[in-house]
């Protein structure tokens, strides 16, 4: 029959194994997904360069003729127009609302009657 410690260091030896793979796993995963980041920040940034010349360049060459000089989709090169142009505002610009009216003063509440004007119905009951 096998030994307590045996059976100890087995499970050691496996938990190491597999500590040693989740750690080189991770890194791994951790690296690819840092490139990743940078080189869609990279993308992001091209594109807005591209959107920018795209409108610059819009009162001397359009859209059809550049996708024919480049082989570039015009498709692409429409969104990259539109990445590149401003955008327009929604709403009202800060400042222009009109202030909410201020809430009317508190009515003025009437004096309530002493307690001993006060009429009470009169109440019928059995006894009455």
């Amino acid at each position: 029959m096998i030994t307590t410690d045996e059976i100890e260091r087995r499970v050691e030896k496996v938990d190491a194994e597999k500590s040693a793979r989740r750690t080189a796993a991770a890194r791994e995963v951790g690296e690819l997904a840092r490139r990743r980041a940078a080189f869609a920040e990279q993308l992001a940034d091209t594109e807005r360069k591209l959107g920018t010349v795209l409108v610059a360049a819009a009162d001397v060459i359009g859209i059809d003729e550049l996708a024919e000089f480049t082989d570039v989709p015009a498709a692409d090169l429409t969104r990259w127009l539109s990445a590149g142009k401003p955008r327009a505002r929604r709403g009202r610009p800060p400042g222009s609302r009109k202030p909410k009216p201020e809430a009317p003063a508190a009515v003025a509440s009437i004096p309530a009657a002493p307690a001993s004007d006060v009429q009470r119905p009169a109440v019928e009951g059995p006894g009455t």
